[in-house]
């Protein structure tokens, strides 16, 4: 079996939240779940599906996307049993579980209404659609329009730049997975995307591990723009804040969607097969979007935060990331490093 990638850094306090079974049972029980998704936000889908399933107890870790995969990585190689499902916004590192064979093929109810695309081998499943945005500070722009795409918004970085220095945000990819992803998928999609990062060099471009830091200094005024923001967390504040706006890119917007797999050694399979086929039903799907916030991918799911409201708004212009074995490229240590170096001498980083 493959090695764990060297890359990541030391591992995070996780979060565990349990449920007790809601039927006093003899010997019940229990889902193991490994997430990243925010144990608070994720609590309408847990509860919903305790509910519908209670003679069962359910234990939720909250982990960072490195720490699922290394755990059911190092769990299966000990021979251990590990968590019944692993939902995580790493699609690379799921898919590489699944390629390494760490996963289990499933046969679910629910995932033949879903995308082509959000799936591989009946292995790894798509659960959301979530896009990576432009976001600005309405009152920073002064009535002016905000860029519509990335060469609009390296003109205007370049145009304003002592206005701007130091007021810009945006993932810093050796720190975050995601920031490199993105950064990965600007490069498949954009042969001139370069200039837009040397431009956010010259500008004084900040550089933070989370979409959160960087949507809350835009919406308070601290920063102007933040470019490759995860859209699910922008439009969450967005709700509360009238300061903030939003932009899809038009020359592209790329969409990643939060996975989720049955670890091979799942203590549990059948339980964890179970809330994977709750999470991509239309009613999970629902509460996805309605209750947790997060866009639904299920095309028969309506409303504003869904994939089909956005494909109906937005059209081809959205670029959703195949779910597939071309994610685990700059997983490669050398392909990473060369990339990486690129960033940061197009950012001018020392």
């Amino acid at each position: 079996m493959a090695q764990s990638v060297s890359h990541f850094p030391a591992r995070a306090a996780e979060t565990v939240r349990v449920l007790p079974p809601l039927r006093e049972q003899t010997n019940p029980r229990v889902l193991r779940i490994y997430s990243s998704l925010d144990a608070d936000l994720a609590e309408p889908l847990i509860r919903a599906f305790h509910a519908a399933n209670p003679a069962i107890g359910l234990e939720y870790s909250e982990l960072q996307t490195q720490d699922i995969y290394a755990r059911v990585l190092e769990e299966t190689d000990r021979g251990e049993d590990t968590a019944d499902i692993a939902f995580s916004s790493a699609m690379d590192l799921q898919v590489k579980l699944a390629n390494d064979g760490y996963a289990q093929p499933l046969e679910l109810s629910a995932a033949g209404a879903m995308p082509t695309w959000a799936q591989w081998r009946s292995t790894v499943f798509g659960v959301t659609f979530e896009p990576a945005v432009i976001i600005f500070n309405k009152t920073a722009f002064g009535g002016r329009p905000p860029p519509q795409t990335r060469s609009e918004l390296a003109d205007f970085l370049k145009n304003n730049e002592k206005e701007l220095y130091g007021r810009v945000g945006t993932y810093d990819v050796e720190r975050a997975g995601l920031g490199l992803f993105f950064l990965a998928r600007d490069g498949e999609h954009n042969r001139s995307i370069w200039s837009l990062f040397n431009a956010l060099g010259a500008a004084g471009v900040k550089l933070y591990s989370n979409s959160s830091a960087i949507v809350e200094r835009v919406a308070d005024g601290r920063f102007a723009l933040g470019y490759n923001i995860l859209g699910s967390y922008a439009a969450a504040w967005a709700r509360h804040t009238a300061d903030l706006g939003i932009v899809f890119p038009k020359d592209y917007t790329v969409v990643m969607t939060r996975t989720a797999l049955v670890p091979r050694n799942a203590a549990s399979p059948d339980l964890g097969a179970a809330f994977l086929d709750f999470l991509l039903s239309k009613q999970g799907q629902q509460l996805l979007a309605e209750k947790v916030g997060l866009p639904a991918l299920h095309p028969e799911v309506k409303g504003e935060n869904t994939a089909s409201h956005m494909q109906e708004v937005y059209g081809a212009r959205l670029r959703p990331v195949p779910v597939g074995p071309a994610l685990v490229v700059y997983l490669d240590q050398v392909k990473r490093q060369r990339l990486i170096e690129r960033w940061n001498e197009a950012l001018r980083v020392q």
